[in-house]
């Protein structure tokens, strides 16, 4: 309303009679739907535009107004011929460029207030049925509206990637219902033997495998694993690097460092 509102305004010295008026809003409702008024009459003028206001002259014919508008895209052209018979206005209009025709007739009374004609805020009534009307009985059988300048759509932004991102690698792939192990994180190369300096046994790095910290979960380890009695409390300190004298639990898969025997134990010279 506010659109018609500055239109009415604009051309309010020039409205005298109700159907003035009605006119005003038929124009506006174009205008809505993506035409532009080129001027009133049949016949085009050289110095003649697109515009949204209704052109001078406009109202000079009481019973019959002429109008002629363009689409903002410049497809279609319609020509307008709203004719007054009695109390009603009968609007038709003709596409130039297809040559389809469509006509819709108005009751004057029921949109327009003739005792309010300078008042904009108490001159129209039943507006969404008059907009409807025009929609159904012009817009629709002239093949739709030239569709309004809409808004750009927001494009959709692409997902961030890693740097390292290679669509054609293909994902891993782990058992159902499993879940991928979780390996210790690779130490300093340069610590490479530090354990085995450390008589504490606290860093890590040595070259000498330990059943005890080879990175997986380990079951309870008896010390006293291969001996026929058990040991004293308190003979292997906790956290010591120690190797039990038998094998560590029954049918372990890895092997033990005592697997591979010291070179010449099988001579007796030695």
């Amino acid at each position: 309303m506010a659109g018609l509102e500055a239109l009415y305004a604009s051309a309010r010295a020039a409205v005298s009679r109700p159907q003035d008026a009605l006119l005003c809003g038929l124009h506006w409702e174009l205008v809505r739907h993506g035409y532009r008024c080129l001027g009133a009459g049949e016949q085009p003028r050289p110095d003649e535009r697109k515009s949204e206001l209704l052109p001078a002259g406009w109202e000079a014919n009481k019973e019959v107004y002429t109008l002629r508008y363009k689409s903002t895209d410049d497809a279609r052209e319609l020509l307008l011929k709203a004719i007054m018979v009695e109390d009603s206005m009968i609007v038709n209009v003709m596409d130039r460029t297809s040559q389809k025709v469509a006509d819709v007739t108005l009751a004057v009374a029921d949109y327009i207030n003739p005792e309010h004609l300078d008042d904009f805020h108490k001159v129209y009534k039943n507006m969404e049925e008059l907009r409807a009307k025009i929609s159904s009985g012009i817009i629709a059988p002239l093949g739709g509206p030239a569709e309004k300048e809409k808004e750009p759509k927001a494009e959709k932004e692409d997902p961030v990637l890693p740097k390292d991102y290679d669509p054609l690698m293909a994902p891993p792939r782990h058992p159902a219902g499993t879940r991928a192990p979780s390996w210790p994180r690779p130490v300093n190369p340069f610590a490479v033997g530090g354990e085995d300096l450390d008589p504490f046994g606290g860093r890590s790095g040595g070259m000498i495998v330990d059943p005890l910290r080879s990175g997986f979960r380990q079951p309870g380890i008896d010390p006293s694993t291969g001996l026929p009695s058990r040991l004293p409390p308190g003979a292997v300190p906790p956290g010591a690097r120690f190797d039990p004298f038998g094998p560590v639990g029954a049918g372990r898969g890895r092997p033990d460092p005592d697997h591979l025997p010291p070179p010449g134990y099988d001579d007796m010279f030695m």
